[in-house]
């Protein structure tokens, strides 16, 4: 049987990596759980359960993806911005939880993308289209939205907008 250098490299790795695992379960100190990708929607977020409570959470990007912690073992990640990057879980003894990437993705199956002269708007449109704002969209169109969202809430809030404030004086 012929085994080539890139078969014992290959060979050689993965019995490494054995008898890392070996000597660390010898050890008492449990190995990082392996996660797939965690596919975050844009400005949705996921729920990321841990298999035992920790201490200390990283996030590769925070204007990717941002996490709050909801307690030792239950973290809430949101999409920001569209991008990929990682988290990494740590214990009190600084040891590796949890190692993954996080993916963040427009939702698709609920976003109609009008284009005017090259030019988009994003429609959320379940059940009916409104405007909502993503990051790509137009900048005249985006700036629109998110000024009537921002006069909107504050008329919710039962402030009133700046404009009429300084008329009635």
């Amino acid at each position: 049987m012929c085994v080539t250098s890139i078969g014992r490299s290959i060979a050689a790795k993965a019995a490494i990596g054995i008898a890392v695992a070996c000597a660390l379960m010898t050890t008492g100190v449990a190995p990082a759980i392996a996660t797939e990708d965690l596919i975050v929607k844009y400005d949705q977020s996921q729920i990321l359960r841990m298999p035992r409570k920790v201490a200390e959470f990283i996030i590769g990007n925070p204007s990717i993806a941002d996490v709050a912690i909801q307690s030792t073992d239950l973290l809430v990640v949101t999409g920001k911005s569209f991008g990929i990057t990682n988290v990494i879980a740590l214990d009190a003894e600084r040891q590796v939880i949890t190692e993954a990437r996080v993916i963040v993705v427009r939702d698709q199956a609920r976003v109609v993308n009008v284009l005017k002269a090259g030019k988009r708007e994003s429609h959320n449109c379940t059940p009916q289209c409104n405007p909502s704002i993503v990051v790509g969209d137009d900048k005249a169109y985006f700036e629109g939205v998110l000024s009537a969202s921002d006069r909107k809430i504050r008329f919710s809030e039962g402030q009133t907008d700046q404009s009429q404030a300084n008329q009635n004086q």
